[in-house]
């Protein structure tokens, strides 16, 4: 099946070049100049990538990203001109697999997303329908959902992903960079710092006494403690 690719930013220049190669690849493309019109755009065109620009009217790139947090397999890149690496975490953080700063290579692009299409790909493959019980605390692999009790969990795809790997293999101790090359597939420039931060909000989303379920190996890394103990 053709993988789909919506292109968004304000510069027709900019959308021309990036859709026009990208057809060329035997993507099917679809465009859009604002933050709306990609949301209306990705609820019609429904594609596997988005390519997606920080910098634009209406609703900006991070706007865009939160209003899709709950999004199914579509993969995001982020378009940026600061090269600043708060404003990258910030995207990573909203949910965005990955972010190349303005001017960028065409062909950089392209492999980027080719990329990001097999990580999705291979994601989709590996996902079980299987569920991981912690207490009250339950993990559903198959639907990509978390749920205290019947309180659903409102989780980024970057958290969901670090509490399942981590919830899967109880007791083991990841470090950082691990958790970095498994959970994001890549060596991001925000480096270990980006896993603090999603280990943080991922325990304030826990709240007491589940937030004790992500345990910090002091000096290494992180590590689930066994189902049994919230049994």
């Amino acid at each position: 099946m053709t993988k789909k690719v919506l292109v968004v930013d304000d510069e027709p220049g900019i959308v021309n070049a990036i859709a026009y190669a990208l057809r060329r690849e035997g993507y099917e493309v679809d465009t859009a100049g604002d933050g709306e019109e990609a949301l209306a755009k990705a609820q019609i065109f429904h594609p596997n990538v988005m390519v997606l620009d920080v910098m634009m009217p209406k609703l900006n790139g991070y706007d865009v990203c939160r209003k899709l947090e709950d999004r199914d397999d579509i993969g995001i890149i982020l378009l940026t001109v600061k090269n600043d690496i708060v404003d990258k975490i910030i995207g990573l953080e909203l949910g965005a697999d990955d972010y190349m700063t303005k001017p960028f290579e065409i062909r950089e692009l392209l492999a980027r997303v080719k990329a990001l299409l097999r990580r999705l790909e291979k994601n989709t493959a590996e996902v079980k329908s299987e569920l991981i019980e912690y207490g009250a605390l339950r993990v559903h692999l198959d639907r990509r959902s978390a749920q205290l009790g019947e309180e659903l969990l409102e989780l980024t795809p970057k958290e969901f992903d670090l509490l399942h790997l981590l919830l899967s293999h109880p007791q083991r101790v990841y470090m950082r960079e691990e958790l970095l090359e498994q959970v994001w597939e890549m060596d991001y420039a925000g480096g270990t710092r980006t896993v603090d931060i999603h280990i943080q909000r991922l325990r304030k989303k826990l709240g007491e006494p589940y937030q004790n379920i992500l345990q910090t190996v002091y000096g290494v890394g992180y590590k689930a403690v066994p189902a049994g103990s919230f049994a």
